[in-house]
C-alpha cells in the first residue's frame, strides 16, 4: 500500500478533528458560505466601535409591514460552520407589479440611512485620526466600506429564533438579536455589476490582481494575525510585497433595506501596514511564504509541507486566502468584484464566493483634510448612499 502523508489521511472517528499544524490540505466539494465572523485571522474591534442596526422602508406608522417576514436559511444557500440557525428578512411583494412597499417606501432613503449614521461615522473618524499618530512602527491606513448582501438574524440568550419567527416582524426583538453580514452574491449579480451598473455610474477599469493572502499567528502580537500579501513568481513560488496587521473595526451599520432583495453594511474600519520589520523578522516570513505550494484542489490554493507551517517559535501558518480581483475606480470611490476561497486551519473551515464592495475614499479623505467640514462630508455621504440605492441592492431573489 502506498504512503500516505499525515495531512493527506482520513481519520476514521468523525468527532475528532484533525491536528491544527497537520490540517492543510482541506478537500471540499461544495462551497461553502462567507461570513464575517468565519474569515481566518481575528475580528478585531476598536474599543471604541459603535455597531448598529436598523431598516429602512417601513410602513407609514414605522411598523413593517405584513408581507416582510423573517424566514430561515436554508443549508443550501447559507451554509454557516459555527453560527447556528438564523433568520434573513424577506419582502414577499419584491419585483411584483403594484408592489406596496414600493409605494409607501420613502422617496429618498438615502437621506434618511445618512442621517442615521453620519454622527456615529463622523465621531470614529475623529477618534481614529487622533490616534493615527500614536503608531510609531506601523502606518494606519482608514477604509469606509460599503457591502452588499444579506443581514442574519441568530436570536440571542433573551431572544430565540421561534420566539423571532413566530411574532410579527419586530423591530426591538431584531435590535435586541445577534447578526451577522452574508457576503456572498448571486454569478448573475456580479455578472449585472461589471457588465452594466460599471458604466453606467462612470467608473473606469484599474486593474485586476491575483493575490494570495497569508494569514500568520505571531506570538510577539497575540491580539493580531500578520496577513502577508503575495505574488506567484515565474518558478511558481511565492513572494511577499506587503505585510499587514489585521484591520481594526471602527464602526459597523447594518441596514436592512426591505424594499430591496439585499442589504447594505457601511463599515470603517483601519488597517494597520508593518513599516519596519527586522532581518530576521523578514527571513522567517519569507521562509514560510517561500516554503507555500501552489494546489487549486485544496481551499485556499495553497498548502504546506508537514513540518514547515511555522518559523521557530516565532510564527506559524493560520490560514490562506486566495482572490482574483477587478478593480474600477474614479476620484472618490473604488469598486472591487472578487471571487474569494478561504481557508481557517485553526478551525478546519473552509468557504469561497463572489462579493462585490465599495471603498467611498473620497469621504474619508475630505474628512481627514485639516478644515474639513461635515456638511461637505454629509453631502458626498448622501451623494454615495443614492448612488448605492440606485444601483447595488437588487439582485435575483435568494433562496430560503
Amino acid at each position: 500500500m502506498a504512503y500516505i502523508p499525515p495531512h493527506k489521511r482520513l481519520s476514521l472517528d468523525k468527532d475528532r478533528p484533525p491536528p491544527v499544524a497537520e490540517s492543510i490540505r482541506p478537500l471540499f466539494k461544495e462551497n461553502l458560505s462567507l461570513n464575517t465572523r468565519n474569515k481566518s485571522g481575528k475580528i478585531v474591534y476598536a474599543n471604541s466601535c459603535i455597531s448598529r442596526w436598523f431598516a429602512v422602508g417601513l410602513s407609514d406608522n414605522g411598523e413593517f409591514p405584513s408581507h416582510v417576514r423573517l424566514q430561515p436559511v436554508s443549508a443550501e444557500s447559507f451554509e454557516h460552520q459555527s453560527g447556528g440557525n438564523s433568520l434573513i428578512l424577506v419582502n414577499t411583494y419584491v419585483n411584483e407589479e403594484n408592489n406596496e412597499l414600493s409605494k409607501n417606501y420613502m422617496s429618498s432613503p438615502w437621506v434618511t440611512i445618512a442621517s442615521k449614521v453620519e454622527h456615529d461615522l463622523f465621531s470614529s473618524v475623529e477618534i481614529l485620526r487622533k490616534e493615527m499618530s500614536y503608531h510609531g512602527l506601523e502606518k494606519v491606513k482608514p477604509t469606509l466600506v460599503a457591502r452588499f448582501g444579506k443581514i442574519r438574524f441568530h436570536g440571542s440568550p433573551s431572544v430565540s429564533l421561534e420566539n423571532l419567527q413566530q411574532n410579527q416582524v419586530n423591530e426591538t426583538l431584531l435590535r435586541q438579536s445577534k447578526r451577522s453580514f452574508y457576503s456572498n452574491i448571486p454569478s448573475s449579480y456580479m455578472k449585472n455589476t461589471v457588465d452594466e451598473v460599471v458604466q453606467k455610474i462612470g467608473i473606469d477599469f484599474e486593474e485586476e490582481k491575483d493575490i494570495y493572502h497569508v494569514k500568520l499567528s505571531d506570538n510577539t502580537r497575540t491580539d493580531s494575525t500578520i496577513s502577508c500579501k503575495c505574488s506567484v513568481r515565474a518558478d511558481k513560488r511565492l513572494m511577499f510585497y506587503k505585510v499587514e496587521l489585521n484591520q481594526v473595526r471602527q464602526m459597523i451599520a447594518d441596514i436592512s433595506c426591505l424594499d430591496k432583495n439585499l442589504d447594505l453594511r457601511l463599515m470603517l474600519c483601519s488597517k494597520r501596514i508593518l513599516t519596519t520589520l527586522t532581518e530576521d523578522e523578514i527571513n522567517s516570513i519569507k521562509e514560510l511564504v517561500s516554503s507555500a505550494v501552489l494546489d487549486s484542489d485544496v481551499k485556499g490554493g495553497l498548502r504546506w509541507p508537514v513540518g514547515k507551517t511555522s518559523s521557530g517559535d516565532r510564527f506559524s501558518v493560520v490560514g490562506v486566502w486566495h482572490t482574483v480581483t477587478r478593480a474600477y475606480s474614479s476620484p472618490s470611490l473604488r469598486l472591487k468584484v472578487r471571487h474569494a476561497d478561504r481557508y481557517d486551519f485553526r478551525m478546519g473551515f473552509g468557504e469561497s464566493g463572489k462579493e462585490v464592495h465599495m471603498k467611498l475614499k473620497g469621504i474619508v479623505s475630505e474628512f481627514l483634510e485639516q478644515g474639513a467640514r461635515n456638511d461637505s462630508v454629509s453631502d458626498m455621504l448622501k451623494d454615495n448612499l443614492k448612488l448605492i440605492c440606485d444601483n447595488f441592492l437588487c439582485c435575483e431573489r435568494f433562496s430560503t
